[in-house]
């Protein structure tokens, strides 16, 4: 049977692929996982996949494996597409800013690059 896709999830840069390179095989198992579900199931449960309040379309693909938790920065493009930028282990209840700052950074590189194509 096959899948039906909602949306695809992409990597932009190398910023993914740096916090993915670093993690353990089980871990790195486990996102795919979510980044499959996310991809799809028509409406993604918040457990998986949530908006960063406070910011401009920034979003969170949210992973836990034992008690460990991973957070994964995206946002969309053109409605269906996820683009994910970068990822780090939550080891606090708040995200940390400088984390969120990065991921604004990376959004709006994106975009600036897309508008100059």
């Amino acid at each position: 049977m096959e899948r039906k896709q909602y949306r695809q999830v992409v990597f932009y840069r190398h910023y993914y692929e740096e916090f993915y390179s670093t993690l353990e095989s089980k871990v790195k198992l486990k996102i795919t996982w979510t980044i499959d579900l996310i991809e799809s199931i028509e409406r993604v449960p918040s457990k998986y996949l949530e908006h960063l309040t406070g910011t401009e379309g920034l979003y969170e693909i949210r992973v836990s494996h034992r008690s460990n938790i991973y957070r994964i920065f995206c946002f969309f493009d053109e409605g269906r597409l996820v683009i994910a930028i970068s990822g780090f282990q939550k080891k606090t209840q708040r995200t940390p800013r400088n984390q969120i700052r990065r991921a604004e950074r990376i959004r709006k590189e994106y975009f600036d690059e897309k508008d100059k194509r």
